[in-house]
């Protein structure tokens, strides 16, 4: 099976990536840029190129994203904010993607066939986040799984237990193009929004429709979650919720972190949690910035 040529926004993740790792380890220390750079066997200029081709920010501003003390601060602002309109302050061009992403989920006779007569197409792509697998039917995306230690064959067999009876062949030329389009988390408003295809039970599928009344660049903690879907005590049942989904980055579920701050676990890593984080958190901030600049000139 051939692996996908890595497009430069991936060649720029895996070095963000061994970035946040590095900055994990040493935090004590406050690495500073040129510690950074020497590590990644960079100058300090391109490393500051890289993060701004990237992201927009700074290495230092970025990471500043990441500390517990900035995901507690959010977290203490978000006491309401799966009742929070999407995009609020953000309307226009700037529009989050949650607005434009419709779910459509198994009915229980659909669940129990386990996608029997449905055709799934797949690809291997890169993306900002790493290489990964895409799902689509007819019906809309019903599949993402990042690649890990690039072990594709795990990604494959991941969707065929989760579509046992469904016909599941190869086509890269059918994803290719939403991709793309699925990963630009910040796109112009459209005409006709992403279409998603759920397979889960009937709490699973509660659960990761409420992940999508948290907005780009915030987070909520389990408990929230579980309030917002009127179990306040099911906050383990959350986690395992969040651990089967089958659609990250567009039910966003790195969103969901601890009451204390810490990050918590992530299906496909810590790292690329925070890097999925980190962007949105810069992403938002710069939105914000060009928007006030609009506002006063």
């Amino acid at each position: 099976m051939p692996r996908p040529v890595n497009s430069q926004p991936y060649q720029d993740y895996q070095i963000i990536a061994q970035a946040i790792r590095y900055l994990e380890s040493h935090h004590l220390e406050q690495p500073g840029l040129a510690e950074l750079a020497r590590e990644l066997h960079m100058s300090e200029y391109h490393l500051q190129r890289l993060f701004s081709r990237w992201v927009g920010v700074s290495p230092k501003r970025f990471m500043q994203y990441l500390t517990k003390e900035h995901a507690k601060y959010l977290l203490s602002q978000s006491e309401s904010v799966l009742r929070t309109a999407h995009g609020v302050g953000l309307s226009g061009p700037g529009r989050l993607h949650d607005v434009f992403v419709t779910c459509d989920a198994l009915t229980p006779g659909e669940y129990k066939t386990r996608g029997a007569g449905l055709r799934i197409s797949y690809g291997f792509h890169p993306s900002p986040f790493g290489d990964c697998l895409l799902g689509i039917t007819p019906r809309g995306i019903c599949s993402l799984a990042f690649i890990q230690n690039g072990n594709q064959d795990a990604a494959l067999s991941n969707l065929y237990a989760t579509w046992p009876a469904a016909e599941i062949d190869q086509d890269q030329s059918a994803t290719k193009y939403i991709v793309a389009e699925m990963l630009d988390l910040f796109r112009e408003p459209a005409s006709t929004p992403v279409r998603i295809y759920l397979n889960g039970t009937n709490f699973q599928i509660k659960v990761w429709e409420a992940l999508l009344q948290i907005p780009a660049g915030s987070v909520a903690a389990y408990q929230q979650v579980a309030l917002q879907i009127g179990m306040p005590g099911a906050s383990r049942a959350i986690g395992n919720a969040l651990a089967h989904n089958p659609i990250p980055v567009l039910i966003p579920c790195h969103r969901v972190i601890r009451q204390s701050g810490d990050f918590g676990e992530y299906r496909y890593g810590t790292t690329r949690k925070k890097a999925l984080l980190g962007w949105e958190m810069a992403k938002v901030d710069l939105m914000k910035t060009e928007l006030a600049s609009m506002v006063n000139t």
